[in-house]
């Protein structure tokens, strides 16, 4: 009986999958003739529909975009691991390479201690420093000045060096008690000495109210090159040696002419530094000012 019954079952099927097969793109195309009429009927009814067949597969799209999220993280993980691996043979070998200066920087500093010892030598004094905002620079007698916003009251004196940035723009010349005036290197008062780095050439640095001051009492024998840099030679007890001043720009009959390192024409703060020296007597100053 049971196989009579699935025979029979098959020979009613066959006619009616035959006849969906024929009718199958008919029925579609009418199924989506009636959705695009719905939709213009009832737009709110077509787009609640479509928010709830969204929300009945989001779990389904989730869970099929989990494998392809989870491999993706897998490679990132690996290139990752790579970079590290790298970044850590790098830093393997910038380690030794810093071991091996830390070592020879022990041993000079050990031969130069003993050195200074057979010497006799008197270390430099500690320098300290203030850092002041530059307020205002005023015209009259003081034609190449800056006035920062530190005084007496915060150790400033007389002599000391104003460095901006990485280079040297003047001395103090004149101390308030909340106050301070500096004398640029450009003003026409302004003599510093200097040496150039290279040719070991000692000078005088002159400002003449220029932007570029100029370079006096060189050596007769003296070879300046172009882009050479002055530094402060540490002569008449000022300022110590070592300290940037310029850098050479013009070899002529006009004379050698320096540019300064910091730019002088945009000072927003200076450092006022007390190198310990015992600088210019208050008489010079005076005299400067004048």
């Amino acid at each position: 009986m049971k196989p009579r019954t699935s025979g029979s079952v098959v020979r009613l099927a066959a006619p009616l999958k035959a006849l969906a097969q024929r009718f199958s793109f008919l029925l579609l195309v009418l199924a989506s003739v009636a959705l695009m009429m719905v939709g213009k009927v009832d737009a709110v009814l077509v787009d609640s529909v479509r928010a709830r067949v969204t929300d009945a597969f989001a779990p389904i799209m989730d869970a099929l975009s989990r494998p392809a999220a989870t491999a993706a993280h897998f490679v990132e993980s690996i290139v990752a691991l790579e970079n590290v691996y790298e970044e850590n043979q790098r830093l393997k070998a910038e380690n030794a390479r810093l071991l091996q200066w830390k070592q020879a920087a022990t041993r000079l500093e050990a031969e130069n201690g003993s050195l200074r010892a057979l010497l006799h030598y008197k270390p430099e004094p500690t320098a300290s420093s203030i850092t002041a905002r530059v307020i205002a620079a005023p015209g009259g007698s003081f034609l190449r000045t800056v006035v920062v916003t530190a005084g007496r009251r915060d150790g400033v004196r007389k002599g000391q060096a104003a460095i901006g940035g990485a280079g040297m723009v003047g001395r103090v010349v004149e101390v308030g008690e909340w106050s301070a005036r500096v004398l640029l290197i450009t003003d026409i008062n302004t003599r510093v000495p200097v040496v150039l780095e290279s040719s070991r050439a000692r000078a005088v640095l002159a400002g003449d109210n220029s932007d570029q001051p100029r370079l006096l009492y060189l050596p007769a024998d003296a070879v300046i090159a172009v882009g050479e840099r002055v530094v402060t030679s540490g002569h008449g007890g000022l300022f110590p040696p070592g300290i940037p001043v310029g850098v050479v720009t013009a070899v002529g009959e006009r004379g050698v002419k320096v540019q300064p390192i910091a730019d002088l024409s945009r000072l927003e703060h200076l450092r006022l530094v007390d190198f310990g020296l015992p600088g210019v007597q208050d008489e010079m100053d005076q005299r400067t000012l004048k």
